[in-house]
């Protein structure tokens, strides 16, 4: 009898040493079970908003420029619009306005009640980098309150690595995915041609073709469609891109949406993979890194904006 308890102190004390393991705060980064995540690492507990502002940060960030289209009368400033024809063709006689209020009548307007910024919310912004594979990152994504992905991101597989849960895909029409259930489709309008696809999407299916062919339907709520702003396109792309390439990339904005929405923001799969390739997670080809020699994009000052604002505190970047 006395053998049998002793037996079972024993078992019970390397019961507690596990767990131990597993959920205390490693000192040096590195978990000797890397696929539990520390409790005290959660996101939640270190969202603080008492960052202290550098200048480099406050001559770039603009906190009152909201991210999202509203239809509101007029929002859109001249240079603003005559900025945003341009980015993908000049077209002549285009009725901005009348698309913006055809598209408002098709999908509900977004209300204040979007977001509560003054809700502690921690976000996770997961690019499409090679540099996911094999990362283990998916436990540590999916505890953020929201996780935004972005274009032709792949969850079935890659779970370990870049998790499950998505509440905001960002897409524009060449990149359009369908989407889950309660999942936000958040557009990145390039041109008038994507307001009057998302439009059509959702109701006619008249608009197949753009430069290529498009989705002519799109499986997603339209009641939690959010349109980007051309003016918050334009703050990217002056601001903090110091107009450096033609327009901001999907990923950059959707952090940039991010560092507006919540007030703690991880970013996951940005930049090249560990042999320096320019490559998404799911696949490996040799065109993988043409999009940087167009320089519509401008990659390497993207990723230099990133490396600052993690220097600065603003982001936790998981490299």
């Amino acid at each position: 009898m006395l053998r049998q308890r002793r037996t079972q102190v024993v078992l019970a004390l390397c019961l507690l040493l596990v767990l131990w393991q597993c959920f205390r705060a490693p000192t040096d980064g590195l978990s000797p079970f890397p696929w539990a995540p520390s409790l005290l690492d959660a996101p939640a507990a270190r969202c603080t908003t008492g960052t202290n502002s550098s200048a480099w940060f406050n001559t770039r960030y603009n906190m009152a420029m909201g991210p999202l289209l509203t239809g509101t009368a007029h929002e859109l400033s001249f240079d603003v619009v005559q900025w945003w024809l341009t980015l993908q063709g000049n077209p002549s006689g285009v009725q901005l306005q009348a698309i913006i209020q055809q598209l408002f009548t098709v999908l509900p307007a977004p209300t204040s009640g979007v977001w509560d910024p003054s809700h502690c919310r921690t976000c996770a912004v997961v690019g499409n980098s090679g540099r996911l594979k094999g990362s283990g990152h998916g436990l540590q994504i999916d505890a953020h309150d929201w996780v935004l992905r972005m274009n032709r991101a792949k969850i079935a597989g890659f779970e370990r690595d870049v998790g499950k849960r998505t509440t905001h895909h960002f897409m524009y029409p060449e990149s359009a995915v369908n989407l889950g259930p309660g999942v936000h489709l958040v557009l990145v309008p390039f041109k008038p041609l994507d307001l009057q696809w998302v439009a059509s999407a959702f109701s006619t299916g008249e608009l197949t073709h753009t430069y290529v062919r498009v989705k002519q339907f799109i499986k997603a709520d339209r009641n939690k469609v959010l349109i980007l702003s051309p003016a918050f396109l334009k703050y990217i792309h002056d601001n903090w891109m110091q107009r450096h390439g033609r327009y901001p990339s999907t990923g950059f904005t959707a952090l940039l949406f991010a560092l507006h929405a919540c007030q703690q923001v991880s970013v996951f799969g940005f930049g090249a993979d560990s042999e320096g390739n320019w490559h998404h997670y799911w696949e490996k080809n040799r065109w993988s890194g043409a999009f940087r020699r167009t320089r519509v994009h401008d990659a390497d000052v993207e990723f230099s904006l990133i490396e600052r604002l993690a220097a600065e505190g603003r982001i936790l970047f998981y490299k």
